[in-house]
C-alpha cells in the first residue's frame, strides 16, 4: 500500500484536515459546495459518499485527494475506479439517529471484506463511539492487523453540550477527543479526530495525539461558500499554529 504523498507529508506533520460532506449525502450541489470549500480553504484531502459520480464530479473540482466513505464494501469499487484515492469505512455518526448500531464483529468484518475487495488502497476505519473506551482502543488495533491504515474516531453525537461559547464546542469534542488520546498511544497508524470538532478543538485532538482532524458539520452546514471556505481555513490556522504539548 502506497499511500497519497500529500497525505503521507500532513500525517507525518500531524496537520492534515479532512473536509467532509457526509456518508448519506448524496445531493450534488451540498457535495460540490463541499468539495470547492476544502480546495480553496486548503485542506489535505476531502471525504464524500461513495457514489462513482460524485467522484468524477470531485476530480473535476479539486485535484486534493478524495476519500469516499461506506458500511458497504462493494461500494467501494466503482468509486476508487473513477478516482478516489482512500476509502473509509464510517463514520457511523449518521446512522446512530436511525437507531443503526455498528458493534465490534460487524466492523471487523466489513474491514477484512474491503480489503478483500481492495488490498492496495489506504483505508481509514472509523471506531464506533458507541463502545467503551477501553473496547475502542481493542478494536483499533485489531483493525490495523485487520489492514486498516488509518484509524478514525468519533463521538460528537454522543455529547450533549451545556454551555454555549467555547466551552460548549470543547464539550462537544470530548468523547473523540479522549478516544484519539487513548487510541494514538496503542497503534502506530495515524489516527484522524472526527465528529464534534471545531476550530477551537483541532488542535486539542492534535494535542491528545491525533495526526489530523475530520470536520464535517462545522463546514458543510454553513450557508454560503465564502464563509465554508473561511472555516476551512480557519481550521488550516489553527493546525498550524497550535502550541506543541509534549507528553
Amino acid at each position: 500500500m502506497t499511500m497519497h504523498p500529500t497525505l503521507q507529508y500532513a500525517f507525518a506533520n500531524r496537520c492534515a484536515l479532512k473536509v467532509i460532506s457526509g456518508l448519506n449525502n448524496f445531493d450534488t450541489n451540498s457535495v460540490a459546495a463541499t468539495v470547492k470549500a476544502a480546495h480553496h480553504g486548503g485542506a489535505t484531502f476531502v471525504d464524500i459518499a461513495a457514489d462513482p459520480a460524485l467522484v468524477k464530479l470531485a476530480k473535476r473540482l479539486t485535484n486534493i485527494p478524495i476519500c469516499v466513505s461506506a458500511v458497504e464494501p462493494e461500494k467501494f469499487v466503482q468509486a476508487v475506479e473513477n478516482g478516489a484515492e482512500l476509502i473509509e469505512i464510517g463514520n457511523f455518526d449518521s446512522f446512530y439517529a436511525q437507531g443503526r448500531r455498528f458493534e465490534t464483529e460487524e466492523v471487523l468484518t466489513l474491514t477484512y471484506q474491503t480489503r478483500a475487495l481492495l488490498p492496495e488502497i489506504t483505508l481509514s476505519v472509523t471506531v464506533p463511539h458507541i463502545l467503551t473506551l477501553d473496547r475502542q482502543v481493542q478494536l483499533a488495533e485489531e483493525l490495523v492487523k485487520a489492514g486498516a491504515d488509518i484509524i478514525q474516531t468519533e463521538g460528537g453525537t454522543s455529547s450533549n453540550p451545556t454551555h454555549p461559547g467555547s466551552l460548549g464546542l470543547i464539550e462537544k469534542a470530548a468523547p473523540t477527543l479522549a478516544a484519539a488520546y487513548e487510541i494514538s498511544r496503542a497503534v502506530s497508524v495515524p489516527v484522524l479526530c472526527a465528529s464534534g470538532i471545531s476550530n477551537v478543538t483541532a488542535p486539542l485532538a492534535i494535542a491528545a495525539g491525533a495526526a489530523g482532524v475530520g470536520v464535517g458539520s462545522a463546514i458543510n452546514q454553513l450557508n454560503s461558500e465564502v464563509a465554508m471556505i473561511a472555516a476551512v481555513r480557519g481550521l488550516v490556522e489553527a493546525l498550524a499554529t497550535r502550541v506543541e504539548v509534549r507528553g
